[in-house]
């Protein structure tokens, strides 16, 4: 009974250790998945994620890359743990015949996983986003600013450049959503949400779990951690590929600020339709390659620490009256 006693606890400080280190790695090409998904045409930043990385340094210094990672590091402990553990919890419900899960009831479980995570995922994203795109804007509004004033030379006097307006944080930002839109305003983009993350889960999941069962030897119980590492980065790369196009979707939704002749939507379909009529198909690929190379260490890492079980390790030895 000991096992099943600290089951649930467990899994909730391996997905928060996993998040956490994750989130550390690769946040810097996540803010530059979320600048190259909301950059429109004819507005254009950056040509690419090197391009993005490199110019944010030089704008807003090395912890620019960094901006909304707070939001992350704070939310992402219980958006991986709810996560995982809701997968392993539908995995057990549907196998309680004692019989290997069907592709189909894998695929059931990681949709009740991906249900789940988007009551955290949300608000966390919505933050996020904005911290991690204002510096896209403040950047636009510069240009624009510094080419308005050179057409505008001749007899005016010498212009005096305009004070950076303030960047917002992530508690300015709660305070307002919730005083201007209640609780529904940190949930804006739920339905976009929901569209990204339960496609997703339903394919990363079943995918992990057959790769991973791949190798694993035999003669033992789990799969070396390096497989589980492996198994992680292929399963986390091919299911954020396959639902880039509602990732595009659900960025441009949650986006609060708007770029100079940028589009508003009104909701995912009139988003889709504009994105498809004013940038064509290949929009709804963008970022694909970062969010990728985000996915893939992020959700390896996640599975190395969970199938180590560090916490299992941890909470035994806390609950051992010899240790």
């Amino acid at each position: 009974m000991a096992d099943k006693q600290i089951s649930l606890p467990a899994k909730l400080i391996n997905g928060g250790i996993a998040g956490l280190i994750g989130v550390t790695c690769v946040f810097p090409i996540d803010l530059a998945k979320t600048r190259l998904q909301n950059q429109q045409n004819g507005q254009r930043m950056y040509t690419s994620m090197s391009d993005c990385l490199i110019k944010t340094i030089r704008s807003e210094g090395y912890f620019g890359m960094y901006r909304g990672a707070a939001v992350n590091l704070t939310l992402v402990t219980p958006e991986k743990a709810i996560k995982l553990a809701a997968n392993d919890f539908f995995r057990h419900q549907l196998s309680k015949d004692g019989q290997k899960l069907t592709l189909l009831k894998e695929m059931l479980a990681g949709c009740g996983a991906g249900t789940c995570q988007v009551i955290v995922t949300t608000p966390m994203e919505m933050l996020k986003i904005q911290l991690q795109d204002a510096g896209r804007i403040a950047a636009q509004r510069k240009i624009l600013a510094a080419q308005g004033q050179l057409s505008a030379q001749g007899g005016a006097q010498p212009s005096v450049e305009a004070p950076a307006a303030p960047r917002p944080t992530a508690i300015q930002l709660t305070r307002d959503l919730l005083r201007s839109r209640g609780i529904a305003g940190l949930y804006k983009g739920l339905g976009a949400t929901l569209l990204r993350d339960v496609p997703f889960s339903v394919v990363y999941f079943p995918l992990f779990a057959n790769l991973n069962q791949l190798g694993r030897p035999a003669s033992e119980e789990k799969s070396p951690f390096y497989v589980s590492f492996l198994a992680g980065c292929v399963a986390g790369s091919a299911a954020a590929v396959a639902v880039n196009p509602c990732d595009v979707v659900k960025t441009r939704l949650q986006s609060l600020q708007r770029g100079v002749n940028e589009d508003t939507y009104s909701g995912i379909l009139d988003c889709a339709r504009k994105i498809l009529r004013h940038e064509g198909p290949s929009a709804f690929l963008k970022g694909a390659y970062c969010r990728a190379l985000v996915i893939a260490p992020l959700f390896g890492i996640a599975q190395v620490v969970y199938f180590l079980g560090i916490a299992e390790s941890l909470l035994g030895l806390l609950q051992d009256p010899q240790a």
